[in-house]
């Protein structure tokens, strides 16, 4: 049988039905998808591949799945380190932003994000900013998945003036990659705090309509909980429950201050968590309590957030720093294993972007997302559990190929599909325009 590629792997990772390595194996894919996992024998014997790929000491598994990140913030990596949410917020990030957003940022940014993603084995990221119709035709032109979100903030920024102008132009950009093979969308109202119950209510109305989820920071930050008791009288969550908000179309992110009774209530609605681990260390936001979430059955994901506050977008940094801590918070070891963080990686966020039915494991039928994590370096020998190694020893400089829909956007570290030197060259002038 003729296909389109066949990917001869040292391990391949399916994660579905489960998170483990298959000692010498291949992935068949034909017209974008996966036709068959079997081992290297048999596909050699079954399948007469137009592109061979025989990659003797990687783990193939599927691309890794950015649940939560503001790609164009790329250019502000650095711009205001140490310091706490609402003052980084405030006084450093939404005055830059205010000055700097513009189509052309936003399409630099997300040109740069999309380099580090792909370089880092990331081939789907679920976004949140403004002008999202620049970083969806930066996403689509590199070949990366994304779910887009349709920016709401309930004040005048450069991309709306107004909640009608925010909603109108996100629909315009919704309507505009409706039947686009690699964009989704969803509506991305920032925060209880500075989006208003009447937004909310008409957001949640549409999404509903439009069957699109919604993606918002929620619980992030203790200040956060303080400032809706003090306006409110009441905790977010529960702001939102009345509005009837908790679905498993929320896509919550962050979710670092819960109380037992929000667990519960998380679960009974199925509502999706984005854990951000190393951003919120990085701004002291607190512990989101993982092995408590996923012990009441609730879908945890995995983001990187913004390189602002980040300062990267690497996602197998992420499943090392998400096992690592959750072990810490728990006092337990085996509170978030390996294979644990690799599906939060992949299917689990697939899952909180509605779309595990297409990718997030390497199954008959799905898209065919794939990455191959080469682990024959030194500092990843020797292998005796080539899942523990990806999270405990590897590094995403030791991603090779990537895969999206079938095409490859990188093959033996070279990537295909975007100039890179060009979107170095842009970044560096951001870099001196924004620092004058």
């Amino acid at each position: 049988m003729i296909i389109d590629t066949l990917i001869c792997g040292r391990w391949v990772i399916p994660v579905e039905p489960a998170v483990e390595a298959l000692d010498h194996y291949a992935v068949a894919v034909d017209s974008g998808r996966i036709v068959e996992l079997l081992p290297i024998e048999d596909a050699r014997t079954k399948y007469q591949a137009r592109e061979l790929h025989e990659l003797t000491t990687h783990a193939v598994m599927p691309g890794l799945v950015n649940a939560h990140t503001h790609a164009a913030m790329s250019l502000f990596r650095g711009l205001a380190d140490d310091l706490p949410l609402m003052e980084w917020l405030n006084h450093h990030i939404w005055p830059a932003e205010q000055k700097w957003a513009s189509p052309e940022f936003v399409a630099d940014g997300s040109a740069l994000a999309a380099v580090e993603m792909i370089r880092g084995g990331t081939t789907c990221f679920g976004d949140m900013y403004f002008f999202p119709d620049q970083t969806a035709e930066v996403a689509a032109a590199s070949g990366l998945r994304a779910v887009i979100g349709l920016i709401m903030i309930d004040f005048p920024t450069p991309w709306a003036r107004d909640a009608d102008e925010y909603l109108a132009k996100g629909i315009e950009v919704h309507d505009r990659f409706r039947h686009h093979p690699l964009i989704r969308t969803a509506f991305a109202p920032h925060s209880a705090y500075i989006v208003s119950e009447r937004s909310l209510t008409h957001i949640n109305t549409l999404a509903e309509e439009l069957d699109i989820p919604i993606h918002m920071h929620l619980h992030e930050a203790a200040s956060e909980i303080e400032q809706s008791l003090e306006q409110h009288g009441k905790r977010p969550m529960q702001r939102l429950a009345e509005l009837g908000m908790l679905s498993e179309r929320l896509i919550a992110v962050h979710m670092t201050q819960l109380e037992a009774a929000e667990i519960e209530l998380a679960a009974r609605h199925r509502i999706n968590v984005v854990h951000c681990p190393e951003s919120n260390l990085k701004l002291a936001n607190g512990f989101c309590p993982v092995r408590e979430l996923m012990q009441a059955g609730i879908n945890v994901a995995l983001g990187t957030d913004g390189a602002a506050s980040n300062n990267d977008l690497d996602m197998v940094s992420e499943m090392r720093t998400a096992a690592l801590l959750a072990k810490a918070v728990a006092r337990d070891p085996a509170a978030v294993p390996a294979a644990q963080a690799i599906a939060m990686a992949t299917l689990q966020g697939a899952r909180a972007l509605g779309m595990e039915d297409v990718i997030g494991s390497l199954a008959p039928r799905k898209e065919a997302d794939i990455i191959a994590i080469d682990l024959g370096d030194p500092e990843t020998q020797p292998v005796y559990d080539p899942v523990s190694q990806i999270v405990y020893a590897a590094n995403r400089n030791l991603v090779t190929d990537v895969w999206v829909a079938g095409r490859p956007l990188m093959l033996d570290r070279e990537l295909l599909t975007i100039d890179v030197e060009s979107v170095l060259a842009r970044a560096v002038n951001w870099a001196h325009r924004i620092r004058e």
